[in-house]
């Protein structure tokens, strides 16, 4: 982490020293820059993925936007303004922050953009391994919960966490912030993962190595396997945890909220952050929530296999990890791309919905007739 937060600060310093763009010179409609893919990036090693790449070119405008991070002030466009780019900053109120910002901007007219969420996360070798590319329906804020410390939790419950409200971990919360379930454009999903599975996924002889840990294990097959595109959802929360307890705690907690139609495969710290954001800038009239995107490429498995213990899991270093990035780009290109290419015959009206989408309240009132859902939903009174 302490690399990471280096790589953040000297990119910060670095972006202080480009020049940024006047939006009036290149802006689309009564001067504002409507692009038509945003790609959204937590830090810095996943900001620069996009940075130098022959497809496009992200930083031919730079426009400093009030409310960014301080280590990342700055959105990065194409000459046209057709792919922009930015970085959050880390972990849930960077990233709800940086967006929120974004979307009251005057600069961009975002009423028609793709935003995709291109990071790397922990993985769940049950379902996915490092270096897989990975394209969630469900965003859970697993962490919001009651906790006790593992030492003083009841002698009958398997973990320290419990549901708000509620008395016991296999309990439904009875208190709902309205931020613990964040679904998304399952319709669009599925482009998405189209899309990305026509890349050519990177791996390299030393995660092999790592996976290879895991083949004793038999419900840890996907663990050992070779990366691919898998569709499964991911868990946000601040902690940065490892070890099986946990793991297996929040993979029960993503069932219970999702009331079992959500599959817990990758942790990361901003997803609902970004797509809390998202919502309720579509509640507004900024933004579509419908062409929102959660891509994560998996760096480090969230449990240790066997034999190794959760701490050496979590410090002994990842050869995933520069892996997951160069995936995040092969995977992410593709879908940029097919946006791009396909625009007018397939994205520009945008991807209609087959299930719905939106928070845990059902905010988006339009996409929430029961007559739509394919499968057993999460939101209150389904």
């Amino acid at each position: 982490m302490n690399q990471i937060r280096l790589l953040s600060a000297l990119s910060a310093a670095l972006a202080l020293t480009v020049p940024t763009a006047d939006p009036l010179t290149f802006g689309l409609d009564e001067g504002k820059i409507k692009p038509k893919v945003f790609i959204i990036s937590l830090y810095s090693s996943e900001g620069a993925v996009w940075y130098g790449i022959p497809e496009f070119n992200v930083l031919a405008e730079n426009i400093t936007i009030p409310g960014f991070s301080p280590l990342f002030p700055d959105a990065h466009c194409t000459s046209d303004g057709t792919v922009c780019q930015l970085t959050t900053g880390e972990a849930e109120i960077n990233a709800a922050l940086t967006i929120n910002s974004l979307l009251h901007s005057p600069i961009f007219d975002l009423t028609s953009t793709y935003f995709l969420i291109a990071g790397v996360a922990g993985v769940n070798p049950k379902h996915a391994t490092i270096g897989s590319v990975t394209f969630a329906r469900f965003a859970v804020q697993v962490a919001l919960q009651y906790e006790f410390d593992a030492r003083d939790k009841p002698p009958n419950h398997p973990t320290g966490y419990v549901p708000q409200g509620s008395q016991a971990p296999w309990e439904y919360p009875r208190e709902i912030y309205g931020t613990e379930v964040y679904e998304v454009n399952n319709a669009l999903r599925k482009l998405a993962v189209a899309l990305a599975n026509t890349a050519n996924l990177a791996d390299s002889q030393a995660a092999q190595a790592r996976r290879s840990n895991y083949e004793s294990t038999s419900i840890y097959a996907a663990g050992a396997a070779p990366p691919s595109v898998v569709e499964c959802d991911t868990a946000t929360s601040d902690n940065y945890w490892s070890g099986d307890l946990l793991s297996e705690a929040f993979e029960n907690t993503t069932a219970l909220l999702t009331n079992g139609t959500g599959v817990y495969c990758t942790s990361q710290q901003e997803d609902n952050a970004v797509l809390a954001a998202l919502l309720r800038g579509h509640l507004w009239g900024a933004v579509q929530y419908t062409r929102a995107i959660v891509m994560r490429s998996a760096s480090d498995f969230d449990r240790p296999y066997e034999g190794q213990s959760a701490a050496e899991n979590l410090f002994t270093p990842s050869p995933g990890y520069p892996v997951s990035l160069e995936n995040t780009y092969r995977a992410g290109v593709k879908v940029v791309q097919g946006i791009l290419d396909g625009w007018e015959n397939t994205f520009k009206e945008g991807i209609p919905t087959t299930n719905r989408v939106g928070d845990i309240f059902g905010s988006l009132e339009e996409y929430n007739n029961p007559a739509r859902d394919e499968e057993r939903q999460v939101f209150i009174g389904s």
